[in-house]
């Protein structure tokens, strides 16, 4: 039962996908006879699911061990401007598994926004877009009402060479920008997972057991070191059907869970700092991430007014010699 539950995405449904579940009650009744039981107990349909997922778990190998020997480059240590861990899903529609990917942002004056390489490479689908633009809208209303948006923001899905789509993602893409933007480092010891709209509000995702069980694998080979742990949407909170080993350890407090239900309650466990709430004039505390960041936009603005105005007189001048 808890297997068919498992294969459904969530507690509250059961899968009706017999094909699968025979599969794996023909497999325990083997396992039984194996170990000369005459009835088919826990242990059994527990045996029948790891060999089930062994037998079609070799790229989730290799590519763990790809980040184990660092040719995929994920920290789940230490802290970094600009760097965040994502969770991806992958799935060869027998097995499913996730694993951690790295987004990184660079953030300059200028006036084009965000830029997606991946879209720029045609390497991004319709909803990831989509995904960006949102993060676009988030950034304008929160520091673009008294002015322009005044900057330029690079992001990419790092080592990605297969195409990206889902916006899954777009909250790990908002950190790493507004941690590009303020200089401030991101906690690598945590993963994340959750989209967002435009108010800043986190939308659940499908995949969520996968995706920690990913990120929290790596964490065990490398050593826990007591702050690792991944973010989740608040509504998949109740879709968690994860492994005893990831309940043991969380009981013990190496590996850590966290249900967000807005991009500002994410940010003190990624940047061990608040996000600051706008005053009655529409300013943030300067000590919060967002104040750091709408100090930063001033910034920009007061930089490229200067050039917009050469630019303007330039252009003008042009019109006036060209008639």
């Amino acid at each position: 039962a808890e297997i068919a539950v498992e294969y459904s995405g969530t507690k509250n449904k059961i899968s009706l996908k017999f094909s699968d579940i025979a599969d794996i009650i023909r497999e325990s009744a083997h396992q039984a006879i194996l170990s000369g039981m005459k009835t088919v107990n826990r242990k059994s349909v527990e045996t029948a699911n790891e060999f089930r997922k062994m037998r079609n778990n070799l790229i989730d190998e290799k590519l763990k061990e790809h980040i184990l020997t660092n040719d995929v480059m994920i920290d789940t240590d230490g802290q970094k401007v600009g760097i965040i861990n994502a969770l991806t899903v992958y799935n060869n529609s027998i097995y499913s598994f996730g694993k951690p990917t790295r987004i990184t942002a660079n953030v300059n004056v200028g006036s084009q926004g965000i830029i997606n390489i991946e879209r720029e490479a045609d390497m991004s689908g319709k909803i990831h877009n989509k995904g960006v633009f949102i993060i676009s809208g988030f950034l304008r209303e929160r520091f673009a009402v008294r002015r322009t948006l005044s900057l330029s923001a690079s992001i990419a899905f790092e080592q990605n060479y297969g195409g990206i789509d889902g916006d899954s993602a777009s909250a790990a893409e908002i950190y790493v920008i507004l941690s590009a933007l303020t200089k401030l480092p991101i906690n690598q010891s945590v993963a994340i997972t959750g989209s967002m709209n435009q108010k800043g509000d986190i939308q659940p995702i499908g995949g969520v057991n996968e995706k920690i069980t990913g990120f929290y694998e790596i964490c065990r080979e490398r050593g826990f070191n007591g702050q690792q742990g991944c973010i989740i949407p608040n509504q998949n909170v109740k879709d968690l059907m994860l492994g005893k080993e990831i309940i043991e350890d969380v009981k013990k407090g190496n590996f850590r869970i966290w249900g967000i239900s807005t991009i500002e309650e994410g940010v003190n466990i990624l940047f061990g700092i608040e996000a600051g709430t706008e005053d009655e004039n529409g300013k943030y505390p300067e000590d919060s991430l967002f104040g750091i960041a709408d100090k930063r936009i001033d910034e920009f603005s007061k930089i490229l007014k200067p050039q917009s105005k050469k630019s303007n007189i330039k252009n003008k001048k042009d019109s006036e010699n060209e008639a």
